[in-house]
């Protein structure tokens, strides 16, 4: 599984207009899954997006994780992210997993974010979003849990 993480100052996610998930400082999460991917690589991606550690401490390093700050994850399913972009001018998604694959596994890393962190907010799966961020630094990382 793949995530394009991004420290924000604020995030939100429209669906035909509505606001449905909408976070204040902490992370943007887009979330890319591949054919090859299982629960393990979810649990263990979410893992790294709640401890990869991108916020500043008191000496402004950074050196705090979005489970010292408490603060917000917006995770946005990203189909685009798996993607295998290595020739020619078109993307190739072969490397995707199917719809309902990509559908559970992401579900089940929003059910175990909820359980770990709050507070917590969603994309919604297959719909034409239009995402806003207000991203902090910029401080953007792409990070990947595989077998």
């Amino acid at each position: 599984m793949i995530a394009l993480i991004q420290r924000v100052r604020e995030a939100h996610v429209l669906v035909e207009g509505d606001n449905i998930g909408e976070i204040g400082v902490g992370i943007l999460a887009f979330v890319g899954v591949e054919k090859t991917d299982e629960i393990t690589q979810a649990q263990r991606l979410l893992q790294r997006i709640l401890g990869y550690r991108i916020f500043a401490d008191s000496e402004d390093k950074m050196n705090l994780s979005l489970t010292d700050t408490g603060g917000g994850l917006l995770l946005v399913p990203q189909f685009t992210l798996a993607a295998d972009t290595r020739k020619g001018m078109r993307p190739s998604f072969s490397t995707a997993a199917e719809p309902e694959k990509g559908r559970t596994l992401f579900e089940y890393m929003g059910q175990i974010a909820g359980e770990k962190h709050a507070p917590v907010a969603f994309g919604r799966f297959g719909a034409d979003m239009q995402v806003s961020l207000v991203n902090d630094g910029p401080v953007t990382f792409w990070l990947e849990a595989h077998k």
